[in-house]
Order: C-alpha cells, then structure tokens, then sequence
C-alpha cells in the first residue's frame, strides 16, 4: 500500500495545499508464492476524501482503517486539506474551496497517477464539514461524481438552527454570506438538490442516532426521496465521534461499486 504525501499549488487557492494519497499500486506476492497472481490496475476508481472542521488532511489515516480497507478494494482515496471553510468559494479572498475540491484537485490528481477519469468510478464523501462539503461539491459537480457519500453531514445553511454553538450567525456569514440569500444559491444542498434531480448519481446518507446533527441528515435524506434520488439512509448507535465514522466509512466502501481483491504484502500480513 502506497502511502503518498502530495504538496500541490492551487490556482483556485493560490497557494501550496497538503494533500494525502492512498495508492494500492504496489502489491507483491509473499516470497513463497511467486506464482500468485496479483492483480495490476491500469486506472483506479477514486474516492475524494474529506475531513470535518478543526481538522486535517491526516483525519481519517488516524482515526479509521481505512487504509486496510481501501487496499482490500483497490481503491485510490485523495483526501485533502479543507481547513474550516466548509469547501464553498468565497471570492473576496480568492479561497475557492468548492471549484479546488470539484474540479481542480480531481484533474491534478488525475494527471499525477493513474485514476480513472470515469464519472461511475469516481466518488466523494467527508464527514460533519466534509459530509456537507461533499454533499455540496457532489451535487455541483454532478458530471464527475457518479457517487456522493455523507456521515454526519453539517447542512448549516438549511438548518442554522445553533447545534454546535461556535457556528453562530456571524461565523456562518462569514463562510456563506447573508444567509437568506443563501438559502437560494449553491451553498443550500436543499437547492442544489432540487436543481440537480435526474444526473444518474447515487447518495448514501448516514448519522449516529446520538449525534446533535442527526435531524440535518434526516433532512437531507428527505429531501433526496422526495426528489427522486436514488439514496441510502442509516443511522446506528453512536454521536459525533470516531468510533462512528469508522464503522460507517466501512459501510460507504462496501456501499460503492468495488471488487474484493488481494491485498498482498504489507505490515504484519505473513500469509495464512
């Protein structure tokens, strides 16, 4: 498993972001089974990553076993560095968070290693900021993401209702704007579903039954069914936490289009 840091200049950003690789391109066969056939993919299926607020591009290499799973899979994940911003674009200080994650981080990441270019091979997910900022970007960019995943998604624009309770008005001005006028716009996963219906894409929603962000993904899952989206819900013990995230990134990797495949030499795995 090929574990690659990736420091990339942003033209949507305009400046250096961190980003972190999962690349299964290097499996082996043990020593003693020379003969084993290991399957070699000329073009990965690709899930974009992406973490939630306070946190990093390292997130989910430290708080799940993703790395085993996505080796298990053959699937490349990109997970990059999102800051607090919640993936949207803001403007006035050239921080175009939602075109960097839609489109310029999928096309650099494309001509870096071999991804496949396929919509149906191409997934986003993240969870709480990242689950809504995939929501958000999955939806905007319905012509490259054939699947959009969601954990603990934070709909703030739909919902401000003061659940977490840093994110008042003025915090969540100053990541979308006037509010109201939000709620029209492509910052409102409420609008973008309904201007969005009939792409061919599937969702998979999810949140701990103790989470204080349960009812935003209830809403979400809703508003999906009423408009005609092919979409997952689940929710399952748990709150705003690791423990969760880690269990259901699971569900999302058994949840999306992939293949079981060996997974050849690494840490600790001497064969049978």
């Amino acid at each position: 498993m090929a574990f690659i840091q990736v420091n990339m200049m942003s033209e949507s950003l305009y400046r250096t972001v961190n980003v972190n690789v999962i690349l299964p391109a290097d499996k082996i066969a043990m020593p003693d089974q020379k003969d084993q056939k290991i399957e070699k993919v000329k073009q990965f299926k690709t899930l974009y990553l992406l973490h939630g607020i306070f946190g990093s591009q390292v997130d989910w290499i430290n708080g799940t076993n993703l790395q085993r799973w996505a080796e298990e899979k053959n699937l490349a994940v990109i997970m990059p560095a999102g800051e607090n911003r919640f993936y949207v674009d803001q403007p006035a200080t050239h921080d175009y968070y939602g075109r960097f994650i839609g489109k310029e981080l999928v096309d650099v990441t494309r001509a870096m290693f071999p991804l496949s270019d396929k919509k149906e091979d191409t997934f986003i997910c993240g969870l709480s900021m990242g689950g809504y900022g995939a929501l958000r970007n999955g939806l905007k960019y319905s012509d490259t993401f054939g699947y959009v995943g969601a954990l603990s998604a934070a709909s703030m624009v739909d919902i401000p209702d003061g659940t977490l309770s840093f994110m008042q008005d003025a915090y969540l001005e100053a990541i979308f704007g006037d509010l109201e006028q939000a709620k029209e716009s492509d910052v409102s996963i409420d609008w973008l579903i309904r201007k969005n219906r009939n792409k061919g894409q599937k969702l998979y929603i999810a949140c701990g039954e103790s989470d204080p962000l349960l009812k935003h993904s209830e809403h979400i899952a809703e508003q999906l069914k009423e408009n005609s989206y092919d979409v997952t819900f689940e929710t399952g013990p748990g709150a705003h936490e690791w423990d969760f995230w880690n269990r259901y990134i699971k569900h999302v990797i058994d949840w999306l289009p992939l293949e079981k495949t060996q997974s050849g030499i690494n840490s600790g795995n001497i064969g049978k």
